[in-house]
């Protein structure tokens, strides 16, 4: 158990720093600010003698007021770990100034290690704080809104003010890159990539197709029962979601098995349950 919670702690340093270099040395010094609290810090950091970090850790003491108040201090504690470090990383990192100039590759940059050092920290049951948390419970109080919306909301609004603040309409522009990259970077980290395929099959043999599906693919399938409109037989279809990659054998299976199968393809954008994303962490 103790080491369970000591190696917690050290992913949690290490995904701070990381968090922390993608703001000092890519995204603070190119006048992007992507959203969040972070993206509120930088804005503010420009009006006031206040460096990065320690605005982001001021920031985000009534929301970790908030978040102790409304899911309990021992969710927040490791919150307040992190927050802590990123605040301490950024503004010692802060002093090398950027590592590149170039605008398009520091917002790539920063989304990539942005993506990474959240991604892990809600691993490993910790956050970052600040809109996380925010959003957190506005789903518990709004759940037909999706999360995606929630911070898409919010991370447009501090774009547009960034744009406005720092009179740089291509700052925010790259920004909104940052937002975009992180967003799809945190899915990979988080689910994987969860492109699938939802299958179909009709077949007079599909307790053979299923057997070999078990086995060889590792994946399950579900009966549903059917009747043919015209023959009036009945049928069994199988349903089946398989990651894309593994499409071209199942289909290979189900040819050998049965070369009168009938089969519909199609693409399933998001799948929840078992060996895809689970559907309570990403809904709250």
């Amino acid at each position: 158990m103790k080491i369970d919670i000591i190696k917690k702690y050290i992913i949690i340093t290490i995904m701070a720093f990381i968090y922390a270099a993608a703001v000092s040395l890519f995204i603070d010094p190119n006048n992007m600010a992507p959203g969040g609290v972070t993206g509120i810090a930088i804005i503010i950091s420009r009006f006031l003698p206040v460096e990065t970090g320690t605005l982001i850790f001021m920031l985000n003491i009534p929301i970790l007021l908030f978040s102790i108040w409304k899911f309990g201090l021992r969710f927040t504690f490791s919150t307040v770990y992190a927050i802590t470090l990123i605040s301490v990383f950024t503004n010692i990192l802060a002093p090398l100034g950027a590592a590149t100039n170039d605008i398009l590759l520091a917002a790539l940059a920063g989304g990539v290690l942005y993506a990474i050092s959240i991604g892990l920290i809600f691993k490993v049951g910790a956050t970052t704080g600040g809109m996380d948390i925010i959003v957190k419970w506005l789903r518990v109080k709004l759940p037909y809104l999706k999360t995606g919306v929630l911070f898409f909301v919010t991370d447009a609004i501090i774009i547009t003010m960034s744009g406005i603040a720092f009179k740089n309409v291509d700052a925010a522009l790259y920004a909104g890159i940052t937002v975009a990259v992180n967003s799809v970077a945190l899915d990979i980290v988080l689910y994987g990539k969860d492109e699938a395929k939802l299958i179909y099959i009709i077949s007079d043999h599909a307790e053979d197709i299923v057997a070999r599906l078990l086995k060889e693919l590792d994946i399950g399938a579900t009966y549903i029962e059917g009747r043919g409109a015209f023959s009036g037989k009945e049928k069994q279809v199988l349903m089946c979601a398989v990651k894309k990659q593994m499409s071209p054998r199942l289909e290979e299976i189900v040819k050998e098995e049965d070369t009168e199968a009938f089969m519909i393809i199609s693409s399933a954008t998001e799948v929840f349950g078992e060996g895809y994303k689970s559907y309570f962490n990403e809904r709250i």
